[in-house]
């Protein structure tokens, strides 16, 4: 934010705008719910001063410092408002303000309001106006550091990955995130992002890769969901005349897998990925068979209809053959 407008903030939070002598020249507009409005909200006399002088510039369309400087103050107050940011990036434009010192304003928003879609839209819309990702990815690092889960986070460094082509260091920074929290499912997300961008289809040394770092995740905790539908993923993206093959890798990954255990309750992961595979290779039916039954007896009931469909095309498929 620029001088200028941390003072009249810091001023504005004493004194009303309508007590302002600069403000003298404008009538606030205020709100109109209508005569017969259902819920009328409370709202502060600090707030309908602001958004009183707000909606009294918006529609008089005044192009100034001072209205710029309203805009923070009314942003204060609701950092959601739509109209606002809007409002804001217009009189930017028009000001020909500077865009370094609107980015250091936005990323103060950010900090406070993480999780506030407004304020990402329009960091990205400036990204677009300076084309100048280089803080991006480390403003995203930090506050993924707090939430690991911020999807509106997520979504800003997937928007400057595919802008600028910003990959080359990614799988690196999901590794460490995996490292720390392997069920992060936004992580395991990410890494298949990076990979559908890096690779079209999977084969060879990237697929063997996948495949390594995928297995080894799941041995650690084979009850993990989002490792297994990783692992699903990567036997859907890679090339066809490796699939066969891909898929026997899984079936045997699967089955060590289970005999490991030993006399441990399977994660339904296993099974249901083992139904998979064998089904899509016409493999060991009547093992598929009881696996189906078994899912849906004991081991996934909650899905036991769908266990069932499954069981009775698998067998369809036998008798036809």
């Amino acid at each position: 934010m620029s001088d200028s407008s941390e003072e009249l903030s810091s001023e504005s939070s004493c004194i009303p705008y309508s007590e302002h002598p600069e403000w003298a020249d404008v009538q606030p507009l205020e709100q109109n719910d209508g005569p017969d409005a259902v819920v009328r909200i409370a709202y502060s006399n600090k707030f309908k001063d602001v958004y009183g002088y707000f909606r009294a510039i918006f529609v008089s369309k005044e192009i100034s410092q001072r209205a710029l400087d309203l805009t923070a103050d009314a942003l204060d107050l609701n950092p959601a408002n739509y109209t606002v940011w809007h409002h804001r990036r217009h009189l930017l434009k028009e000001l020909g303000s500077d865009l370094e010192a609107e980015l250091d304003y936005c990323r103060e928003i950010i900090e406070q309001h993480p999780k506030n879609y407004q304020v990402w839209l329009h960091r990205q819309v400036l990204i677009e106006w300076t084309q100048n990702p280089v803080k991006e990815l480390r403003l995203t690092e930090i506050v993924l550091s707090q939430d690991a889960k911020n999807y509106h986070a997520w979504q800003h460094r997937q928007w400057v990955m595919k802008k600028f082509k910003l990959f080359d260091q990614e799988l690196e920074y999901v590794e460490r995130l995996l490292e720390e929290d392997i069920r992060n499912n936004s992580a395991w997300n990410q890494r298949f992002f990076v990979i559908s961008h890096l690779h079209e289809k999977l084969d060879g040394s990237p697929l063997d890769r996948e495949l390594k770092f995928t297995m080894t995740a799941i041995e650690k905790v084979p009850g993990n969901e989002s490792s297994w539908n990783y692992l699903c993923g990567s036997m859907e993206k890679c090339e066809d005349h490796v699939k066969v093959e891909t898929r026997q890798k899984v079936r045997e990954f699967c089955n060590n897998l289970l005999q490991s255990l030993k006399d441990e309750k399977p994660p339904v992961y296993i099974l249901a990925t083992l139904v998979d595979v064998n089904k899509a290779d016409n493999f060991d039916t009547d093992n598929t068979v009881q696996l189906c039954e078994d899912l849906a007896s004991q081991h996934d009931v909650i899905r036991k209809e769908y266990w069932s469909y499954m069981k009775r095309s698998i067998q369809m498929v036998k008798m036809a053959a």
